[in-house]
């Protein structure tokens, strides 16, 4: 069938979640971090999801907020930068700042001009989430933003998958679903969902049972995947 619901994961993929590291470490009152923002900003990252997979496996559910969190205070403490608490603060209060990939807003464009249905599929909190689509500057190309809170536990969770069909009333093939992260485009691909891994890092394939269909290095050629 065509594809007429585009979904895509929130951070990583139209959200860079490096900014907020890298936005500090140029700030003169945090630099200590001007040497280790990628390592801090890679840590906190590779933890905030780790957390979610063990708070999944394990019923003990919270909300994204309190996982980024804990995987900032990780990552600084690895990192021999957990006493600056400004620095903690300044980190969090930027991650509700994100700024979108420089191509998102043109591609987002291009499927709602073409009558196709747009939406965020993802782990974040709501409130977290309009921050940074307000950011980001791109509400008015989504049709919905979709958070894990509505159901309780993380991706790749299948109950988390089906909030698409419920809210858009769409078969699983009609999908193209989108994520920055390859165990979530896994995931959704042995959901049912046409799937496209953005491997920006150029990455190796997870070993996983299903992979995903399109592999690609930026979102530019959503709209050719999406048919547009």
């Amino acid at each position: 069938m065509a594809i007429t619901t585009c979904v895509f994961d929130a951070y990583g993929t139209l959200f860079d979640v490096a900014a907020a590291a890298r936005q500090a470490a140029a700030e003169p009152a945090h630099a200590a971090l001007k040497d280790k923002w990628m390592e801090v900003a890679n840590h906190w990252r590779l933890k905030q999801l780790q957390y979610t997979w063990l708070r999944a496996i394990t019923d003990a559910h919270t909300d994204f907020w309190e996982v980024t969190q804990d995987g900032l205070d990780w990552a600084l403490e690895v990192s021999g930068l957990d006493g600056d608490a400004a620095l903690r603060q300044r980190l969090l209060d930027l991650y509700w700042e994100l700024q979108a990939y420089p191509e998102v807003p043109q591609m987002l464009r291009a499927l709602k001009d073409a009558g196709l249905q747009t939406a965020i599929l993802s782990n974040g909190s709501p409130a977290m989430l309009d921050g940074a689509v307000q950011s980001a500057g791109v509400g008015d190309v989504l049709d919905d933003v979709l958070s894990v809170e509505s159901v309780g536990i993380f991706k790749p969770d299948s109950r988390v998958y089906d909030l698409v069909g419920q809210r858009f009333g769409c078969a699983r093939d009609e999908v193209l679903f989108v994520s920055s992260n390859g165990w979530d485009a896994a995931g959704a691909s042995g959901y049912g969902f046409t799937t496209a891994w953005v491997n920006r890092a150029g990455e190796p394939m997870d070993r996983l049972p299903w992979t995903p269909a399109h592999v690609l290095s930026d979102l530019t050629s959503i709209p050719q995947l999406a048919g547009v």
